[in-house]
C-alpha cells in the first residue's frame, strides 16, 4: 500500500546546512534510496546523493538514517511505520561535499599506507597450496564492500578528529589483520598495526561490527586476534627476553 511519508533530509555543504522537511509517496517494497530518488525526481532535482548498484554491493550510498549508519539501498521502508519521521543525514565522520555526499578520501589515504601482500622472494607459481582453513580465515574479510560505515561509526575518529592522522580505522586494521594471518605473507605487520595504524586506540566496543552490512565480525575475527599478536610481540616478557638475548 502506498502512503505519504514524512522525511527530514540534510541539505548543505562544507560551510553549513540544515534539515529540510519533505512529504513524499512511499510504495510497497521500497527502500530509502527509492524515496530519495523520488524526491530528486519530483521536489529537489539538485539533491546530491552518491549511489551506484542499488544492490548492497558497491557501498556507495552510505548515509545515516535516524542517526544510524546504513546503506540507503538496504534500508527498507517497511521497517518504519507511516507515522515515523525518517531523517537522512550524511556520514558524520567525513567532511560534507554537498547534501548526502561526503569526502571519504581519508579512507583511500589509509589504504595506501598499508604495504601490499608480500610473498617469499623465492616462491614460484604452483609451489604452494593453501589449506581450506587458511582460505576461510581471510575470505570473510574480503567480503568488505568499502562502504566505510565501520569507519564512520568508530568513535575514535567520529568524536576525535585529531586521531585521524594516527588511526587507520577498523576497515584498514582488518586489512592488516588479513595480511598478517595469510600463510604466504612474510612481512611482519605487528609494529605497523600498533605504531602507525593506531591499533591501541581501539577499545573493542564492536560498534564497527554492528553496522557492517556484510556481517563481517570485524572485532572478534580481525581486531582482537591482531591485538593478541601485537601483545605477544611487544609485551610478552619471554619474547622481550628472547629479543634481548638474540640481539646480543
Amino acid at each position: 500500500m502506498a502512503y505519504d511519508a514524512k522525511f527530514k533530509v540534510w541539505r548543505g555543504d562544507i560551510e553549513g546546512g540544515e534539515l529540510q522537511d519533505f512529504t513524499v509517496q512511499v510504495n510497497e517494497g521500497e527502500v530509502v534510496l527509492d524515496v530519495i530518488h523520488r524526491l530528486q525526481a519530483t521536489q529537489t532535482p539538485d539533491l546530491a546523493v552518491r549511489w551506484n548498484c542499488k544492490a548492497g554491493k558497491c557501498g556507495s550510498c552510505s548515509a545515516e538514517v535516524n542517526g544510524r549508519p546504513r546503506l540507503l539501498c538496504m534500508t527498507r521502508m517497511n521497517t518504519f511505520t507511516p507515522d515515523d519521521v525518517v531523517t537522512v543525514t550524511p556520514l558524520r565522520t567525513f567532511p560534507v561535499i554537498r547534501d548526502l555526499v561526503t569526502d571519504v578520501s581519508f579512507n583511500y589515504q589509509k589504504a595506501r599506507e598499508i604495504p601490499s601482500f608480500t610473498p617469499p622472494v623465492d616462491l614460484k607459481p604452483g609451489d604452494y597450496r593453501m589449506q581450506q582453513q587458511d582460505v576461510e580465515r581471510s575470505q570473510e574479510f574480503r567480503k568488505c564492500i568499502e562502504c566505510f560505515l565501520c569507519q564512520n561509526t568508530c568513535h575514535v575518529v567520529r568524536d576525535h578528529e585529531e586521531n585521524k592522522e594516527s588511526f587507520a580505522g577498523p576497515r584498514y586494521l582488518m586489512r592488516i589483520a588479513e595480511l598478517e594471518m595469510h600463510p604466504l605473507d612474510v612481512a611482519d605487520r605487528r609494529d605497523l598495526a600498533q605504531d602507525e595504524a593506531g591499533l591501541g586506540f581501539c577499545n573493542i566496543t564492536k560498534c564497527c561490527t554492528e553496522v557492517c552490512p556484510e556481517h563481517i565480525k570485524i572485532t572478534d575475527n580481525a581486531l582482537i586476534p591482531l591485538k593478541e599478536r601485537v601483545a605477544d610481540h611487544k609485551y610478552d616478557p619471554l619474547v622481550w627476553l628472547g629479543n634481548k638475548l638474540f640481539r646480543r
